[in-house]
């Protein structure tokens, strides 16, 4: 597309879900702002990949939270957007989340009391109410999880799991393309643009601030504000920024398979499924259209990491594939497993901590939303309202790092402290360190 001009308030490097939420939550406070990506659409890069699972628990109060919270901005995302989408708007699927209680996870003691202080529901279910809600799951136990060549994988422990907990607000987004274009439509209703196909190269600045970027061709773009929501290469654009080095928690590129297979025999997925979530084999599923199942892994300590670059890594199945789809065959004995691979090839952008950075930087003006993929899509319409929030008031002269910026979660009536995803924090030693964060 042409751009209007060259100056504005704001330039979001990424079009992905969160840069495309904070575009919309920025243009309705009348800034002009351009959105940019180096892919040919929006939501084309990582996001495309999400299973764009919305679930309210997490291992950290904070994080809970705004999970919970995100439950109301997808089950009212209409309202939410004020604006249509020529290619129609996304359905959210509240199914719900059942999850297992597992060893792995602490039987869920430590989530479950944080859901109490929120006030989040839940429902505790024996052996026979899983059976009742997923009739072709196992109660065995298999822990812990094991390579799919290990002599003892599928011999199941002596001590079968105890049941499940069922979380009532959540569910999933079956098309997260869609999702972000809908953000994209509702931005440009707003006088957000959006500039595709296009790679920075250098961020600029001018007496110590940010003053605007250059593309790859040649072209140099003018803001005062620019905002990292570069998924997988928030790295390589903080590097850019020389702002990198003076953080404590960095982000960095992983690569992970999205399994896609057909769901249970005489079981249909889509009118009677949930998300569900396993420790006790390490792998977790959703349902998908056409009575399939998106099927992923919980990263167990066995698993091999493979951190690369996001701009030359495998994007071919491997024997990860098959080993997640295995691992939920014990928990599922009537699943099949295709012989052709079939799924998604995609980066998480991961932080230390596996919790994002929300955050201002060194530089003045250069703002991050970064260290989201794997467990954010479903907080990205709040994240929007949050940098925003954020932005507003350190370019007011509030001290973040010192009088961390509050902000008010409306929908459950409790305020977080931004601070708590700062750049500069310690190692958070609550979080589980893998996709569910």
């Amino acid at each position: 597309m042409q751009l209007i001009n060259t100056d504005y308030d704001i330039i979001i490097l990424g079009a992905g879900i969160i840069g495309a939420a904070i575009s919309l939550a920025l243009a309705r406070k009348n800034k002009t702002v351009l959105c940019i990506d180096k892919f040919a659409v929006s939501g084309y890069g990582s996001t495309s990949g999400s299973c764009a699972i919305i679930r309210p628990y997490y291992s950290t109060l904070d994080g809970t939270a705004i999970a919970y919270e995100s439950h109301y901005y997808w089950k009212n995302w209409h309202d939410f957007l004020a604006a249509d989408d020529e290619s129609g708007l996304i359905n959210y699927n509240d199914c719900g989340c059942i999850v297992m209680k597992t060893e792995q996870n602490g039987y869920l003691t430590n989530i479950l009391a944080i859901m109490d202080q929120l006030g989040a529901p839940y429902q505790h279910l024996n052996p026979a109410e899983v059976i009742q809600h997923l009739p072709f799951v196992s109660m065995n136990s298999f822990a812990p999880a094991k390579l799919s060549d290990d002599p003892d994988f599928g011999e199941p422990n002596s001590e079968p799991l105890s049941g499940a907990v069922l979380f009532p607000t959540g569910g999933y987004v079956s098309d997260p393309q869609l999702a972000t274009h809908n953000l994209q439509r509702a931005a440009e209703a707003s006088g957000a643009e959006f500039l595709f196909n296009a790679e920075v190269v250098s961020v600029e600045q001018l007496n110590g601030r940010i003053s605007g970027i250059s593309l790859a061709n040649g072209e140099q773009l003018n803001a005062s504000i620019v905002i990292n929501a570069a998924g997988p290469h928030s790295y390589k654009i903080n590097q850019l920024a020389g702002v990198e080095e003076k953080m404590n928690i960095k982000t960095r590129a992983l690569r992970h398979e999205v399994s896609h297979v057909p769901s249970p025999v005489d079981f249909n997925t889509e009118n009677r499924g949930y998300v569900f979530s396993d420790s006790d084999v390490a792998t977790y599923f959703r349902p998908e259209q056409n009575n399939h199942l998106l099927l992923g892994s919980e990263d167990p300590e066995c698993d091999s990491r493979q951190w690369v670059d996001p701009d030359n890594f495998n994007h071919d199945f491997t024997a990860q594939w098959q080993t997640q789809v295995m691992r939920m065959a014990q928990r599922i004995p009537e699943l099949g497993i295709p012989n052709q691979a079939k799924g998604v090839v995609e980066l998480y952008d991961v932080s230390d901590d596996w919790i994002p950075i929300y955050d201002k930087s060194e530089l003045p003006g250069y703002y991050m939303a970064i260290g989201t993929s794997g467990n954010q899509f479903k907080n990205a319409p709040i994240v929007g309202e949050l940098m925003a929030e954020l932005i507003e008031a350190c370019e007011a002269g509030q001290d973040h790092d010192t009088d961390p910026v509050t902000f008010k979660l409306k929908n459950i009536n409790h305020d977080i402290s931004i601070g708590f995803y700062s750049r500069l924090r310690e190692v958070n030693k609550n979080s589980s360190f893998s996709v569910l964060g």
